[in-house]
């Protein structure tokens, strides 16, 4: 019985969907917008959300929590999240992103787009 468990699994072991946001979110913070299943979309969301608000204060310590989160990525792209994501919502308290639903394809399944907000 799944109570109390309402996180989508998206059909993966847990290492599964652990490599799948850090792969989702390593491609959103390079491009600032990805195409994705809206499902995954909404998965990201919080994901991504909680790492930019640690970002915004760029400390040693923060920048090896984040590096860890997304495994130990290339050095640009914790540069850009450092650097041009989290000093641009530096007054917000949150809401960076924004899904836009797209539609469900011909496959059956409901697309979605995530993006930064600007």
């Amino acid at each position: 019985m799944r109570h109390h468990n309402n996180n989508r699994t998206l059909g993966r072991t847990r290492r599964g969907k652990t490599a799948l946001m850090r792969g989702l979110a390593l491609k959103l913070i390079e491009n600032g917008k990805i195409k994705t299943t809206e499902a995954k979309a909404r998965e990201l969301r919080p994901y991504i959300e909680k790492m930019v608000t640690t970002a915004k204060e760029d400390t040693v310590a923060t920048r090896r929590l984040i590096a860890s989160r997304l495994g130990e990525p290339k050095s640009d792209v914790l540069g850009k999240l450092f650097t041009e994501v989290a000093p641009q919502y530096k007054e917000r308290d949150g809401g960076y992103t924004r899904i836009i639903k797209m539609g469900r394809t011909t496959a059956g399944r409901d697309e979605a787009v995530i993006e930064f907000v600007a």
